[in-house]
């Protein structure tokens, strides 16, 4: 590597470090305000097209629809908090007698902390938790003190069913029944009934999904955090890119509060990078708000002791919300839901997803044109794990296989631009003769391409043909719960960065496969051979194009980086391998070019 490879490749580390301190310096980021905090959240619900279908459907009227009034508050207890527990298959649900809801879910089969974090927790004894830390237990409801007085509900228990009920002073009676199952399915029934002798106006309702939260307290990927809603057509999303609202992508904008769905919800979901809690009504409910809060922040004893921990974590709640109603003397309705607590396994999710009837597998983002990649990318990968392979070597197959399959596009794209390069003395010649005429020249230089069977395109087909695959790769790797804990070589979990060191005072993580990805990067592109009419100033920007793909890729997972250097290496070999050729005895490339006279001249090899 030269000199001036060395300065750019210094420099863009630098900016690489220096990136997002001189953007929150120039830029700062606006103050949350308020309404991020779940316990004094404030918000309205705007009308909404549909009215909530139910077992028992009130009366029709003017209060059938959504309106703008009460706040969607959270009263929390003053009465101590009772825990009840229940244990399902794969499953260890925690529910709270306040607000009667469910408390966290804790998975048998998922550590909370994989790869080099266990270093933190040397007995690896938590087990991943969904809706942990959430200032509002799931399955609760929010807004006006009518349906929640003192949020202090009793819970008893019939076999595996939990009950949680509440009677209020003007009659009103809340029930909720949870029914665990399997495949980390949980039965969940709600039941508000007057008992009292006078109508009951019940206003509007927010029924708590849950709370999208960090893995662990040393999860950084908060930008797979989000909310999920499903209307039966299509999927809506509400993730960190969405509430944050960056100009660009990349520079701070005005940050979005509240997400409010356009159309119904045939289920909602939180979920972070490999865990979801989706809520799925017997009926659609009419919309589906989200909100960002913020979470408990750790002690400075917490915060001294282990540097790693997130100063200030924040989660994304979400709630179904129904419209207001009335309750006559005698009346109940009554509302139930299928809730999946649980692994974003897309087979688990796809099996399930068939059995209801309502897309699931929709929570992995496997939709569209690039999806299908995706999933076919993960079945093959598991198909190699049964069969004994480990998941690195899996994905090194895979990108064998793929670049086997494209060998004879990339081949016959190799030994075109050996082509071009061994023509371009005749190309020079007419781009010479024709430059006082651009149109004359251009249609001259087709011909002669055309006559020689080369083609400038040659080059960029098989690579725009591979760019789905790798899109494919990436929306696979990223929430892939396999790759969870799977190692390789050093990497301790190829779902993250292959981390081996931190640079003390910068906290800038040393991660050595990027660096590898990298280095084949620029050898390969010092192999490829320029594209004709190229001029060098074009030349040099692709000769270091790699570096910043290098800077874009250095954080992300090391199962992308993995099969992005084996790929590399791969395109490297075949051209080497390719360049055994000679070229001139390629067919065309030692033929005779058109001269000014348009006859052709001979050129002896």
């Amino acid at each position: 590597m030269d000199r001036k490879s060395l300065i750019i490749l210094a420099v863009s580390f630098l900016l690489l470090i220096a990136w997002y301190p001189l953007v929150n310096r120039l830029y700062p980021p606006k103050p949350a305000p308020p309404e991020a905090v779940p316990i004094a959240a404030t918000n309205s619900i705007l009308p909404a097209a549909a009215t909530p279908a139910v077992s028992n459907p009130p009366p029709p009227g003017p209060t059938a629809e959504l309106t703008a009034t009460a706040p969607a508050t959270w009263l929390k207890p003053e009465a101590p908090e009772e825990l009840m527990a229940v244990d399902s298959d794969g499953s260890h649900y925690v529910f709270t007698s306040h607000g009667g809801g469910l408390k966290e879910v804790q998975l048998k089969a998922h550590r909370q902390l994989v790869g080099s974090d266990r270093r933190h927790d040397r007995s690896n004894t938590n087990l991943a938790t969904l809706n942990g830390s959430a200032p509002v237990p799931a399955l609760t409801f929010l807004g006006s003190a009518v349906l929640q007085g003192d949020n202090q509900f009793t819970l008893t228990r019939t076999g595996a069913m939990v009950r949680a009920e509440k009677s209020f002073t003007n009659g009103l009676s809340i029930t909720k029944e949870f029914t665990p199952g399997s495949n980390y399915l949980l039965e969940a029934v709600v039941r508000l009934e007057n008992r009292g002798g006078q109508p009951l106006a019940i206003p509007h309702q927010e029924f708590v999904i849950g709370t999208a939260t960090p893995i662990s307290p040393r999860d950084r990927s908060v930008d797979m955090l989000g909310v999920i809603k499903f209307d039966g057509d299509k999927a809506e999303r509400a993730d960190e890119r969405w509430f944050a609202n960056r100009t660009l992508g990349c520079l701070p904008g005005t940050p979005r509060h509240e997400f409010m769905s356009r159309t119904n919800a045939v289920w909602g979901a939180v979920q972070n990078q490999f865990f979801a809690l989706a809520v799925m009504p017997r009926e659609p409910a009419p919309r589906l708000l989200a909100r960002r809060v913020m979470l408990p922040a750790p002690t400075p004893e917490q915060r001294a002791e282990d540097s790693t921990l997130i100063a200030q974590p924040h989660g994304y709640q979400a709630a179904l919300a129904y419209p207001e109603f009335t309750l006559d003397p005698g009346q109940a309705i009554e509302r139930a839901f299928t809730v999946y607590a649980g692994p974003k396994e897309y087979n688990t999710l796809a099996r399930l997803g068939h059995q209801l009837g309502n897309k699931l597998d929709l929570i992995m983002d496997y939709s569209g044109f690039f999806g299908f990649f995706s999933k076919a990318l993960l079945l093959s990968m598991n198909g190699l794990h049964a069969v004994g392979l480990s998941y690195g070597i899996s994905i090194i197959v895979i990108t064998i296989l793929i670049k086997l399959l494209f060998w004879p596009l990339t081949n016959a794209s190799t030994r075109s631009m050996k082509r071009m390069a061994a023509l371009q003395p005749q190309m020079k010649e007419i781009q010479e003769k024709y430059k006082e005429d651009p149109r004359k020249m251009n249609l001259k230089l087709m011909e002669f391409m055309k006559a020689n069977k080369v083609s400038p395109m040659s080059g960029c087909f098989p690579m725009l043909l591979q760019i789905p695959v790798f899109i494919g790769f990436f929306y696979m790797l990223r929430s892939a719960i396999e790759l969870r804990g799977a190692t390789f070589l050093w990497a301790h979990d190829l779902s993250t960065a292959d981390t081996i060191w931190t640079i003390p005072g910068l906290n800038f993580p040393v991660n050595p496969l990027p660096l590898l990805m990298g280095a084949t990067m620029i050898w390969q592109a010092r192999l490829t051979p320029p594209s004709p009419g190229m001029d060098p100033m074009q030349q040099k920007i692709m000769k270091y194009m790699p570096l910043m793909f290098m800077v874009f890729l250095y954080n992300f997972s090391a199962g992308l980086t993995l099969y992005w250097t084996v790929q590399n290496l791969l395109t490297i070999a075949q051209t080497k391998l390719t360049r055994t050729v000679d070229p001139h005895a390629i067919p065309g490339a030692a033929g005779a070019a058109p001269t000014a006279g348009g006859n052709r001249r001979k050129h002896k090899p």
